[in-house]
């Protein structure tokens, strides 16, 4: 009986080799690992300065305010949420609210609109420009409480030089540090003193983006500059205009300096006319209270209720920024523009077949040709 042995594979049939894997040396790894991680080691610091200053304070709080927790006595009894409902009971809170929310709109509005129109002004080609655009932001420079004592003299009820320049024309002087109104509108008046110039800067960086192609081609359409302005310049820093109206939310619902040096007393006024809800929390932890446990509900209810703020804020701006929709010219505006450049074609045929000197016929003659030899 013959014994088969196996066949072995005829060289010219076989496959490939199979390569050995390749071994990775330590160096090689090393640099995979370094092209992975080096880009979060470089962001690292950021957030573990974030984690320090801002994520720790806010994790304390919240659990300061489920305290009893005394400035002299320390940390007491777990209470839960009974200090968010002894803050909300208060009236005091909800008019340091009210307040918060008058002073902020009076500042935060007026703020923008007229640092947008500063921004247009030392956007145009004026001379010692460097110098007008330091000029509006010194009053940023000056310090919060140097601002507030100025202001505060201006606005003095009896000698204040406001009521002066106000009796010169007849007007009855106002009791600035008496009415809630007029309280609000000193302090708006400060607020806005102190930021609209670097609001200002903000949006004078944005236009100088903006393509000058853009301004050109408005020019040659016939704008002018109150028509380049809100046609050209105002659409291309939407998304500005959405950061500085988030930003000025933030900072005007955390307005302290300002009402705190307004009078001499610094508590917001004999009836709390002008206490914000920052100088309430301020109260409650530093006063007569000294209850560290609901200081930290105020701080975080005014924390959700400035992200509650923000974000309709958002919402809106954005819905304000992406409605581009324009209205439907009506149908003898778009025949007129059919016409126009059906015309603006025919001339631009026309022109061409003076240049080089070609017919209709020619033309025909020609695409008739290069079709029968494809």
């Amino acid at each position: 009986m013959a014994v088969l042995s196996p066949t072995q594979p005829s060289p010219g049939l076989s496959g490939p080799t199979p390569r050995t894997p390749r071994r990775v040396g330590f160096s090689q790894r090393l640099s995979r690992w370094d092209v992975k991680v080096s880009p979060y080691l470089y962001i690292s610091p950021f957030f573990i300065l974030f984690a320090i200053t801002g994520l720790f304070p806010l994790v304390y709080t919240a659990v300061v305010s489920v305290y009893d927790w005394n400035l002299l006595g320390g940390q007491g009894d777990f209470v839960g949420l009974q200090n968010y409902t002894d803050v909300l009971a208060q009236p005091t809170f909800w008019k340091s609210l009210r307040n918060t929310v008058s002073i902020f709109v009076l500042s935060s509005v007026p703020q923008v609109i007229a640092a947008i129109a500063i921004a247009a002004l030392l956007d145009q080609n004026l001379r010692a420009a460097t110098f007008w655009r330091m000029g509006v932001l010194l009053p940023y420079v000056v310090a919060p409480v140097a601002v507030s004592m100025i202001f505060g003299r201006l606005f003095a009820d009896q000698y204040g030089l406001i009521n002066e320049l106000l009796g010169f024309v007849g007007i009855e002087p106002i009791r600035w540090h008496a009415d809630a109104l007029a309280s609000h509108v000193a302090i708006a008046s400060m607020v806005n003193f102190r930021w609209t110039g670097y609001n200002a800067l903000i949006f004078l960086a944005a236009m100088q983006a903006v393509p000058r192609e853009l301004y050109e081609a408005a020019i040659i359409d016939g704008a002018g500059r109150v028509r380049q302005f809100f046609s050209v310049t105002v659409p291309q820093i939407r998304a500005t205009i959405i950061f500085v109206v988030i930003t000025s939310t933030i900072g005007g619902l955390q307005i302290f300096d300002e009402p705190r040096m307004f009078d001499a007393q610094g508590l917001g006024g004999a009836d709390r006319q002008w206490m914000t809800t920052v100088l309430y929390l301020y109260d409650v932890a530093w006063g007569n209270q000294k209850n560290f446990g609901r200081a930290a509900a105020v701080a975080w209810l005014l924390f959700l209720l400035i992200i509650l703020i923000g974000i309709v804020n958002f919402l809106v701006t954005r819905r304000i920024a992406t409605s581009n929709a324009q209205p439907r010219p009506p149908r003898w505006v778009r025949r007129r523009r059919e016409t126009q450049k059906r015309l603006r074609a025919e001339s631009a045929i026309s022109a061409q077949r003076s240049r080089t000197g070609t017919t209709d016929a020619d033309t025909t003659a020609a695409s008739t040709t290069d079709r029968r030899k494809r």
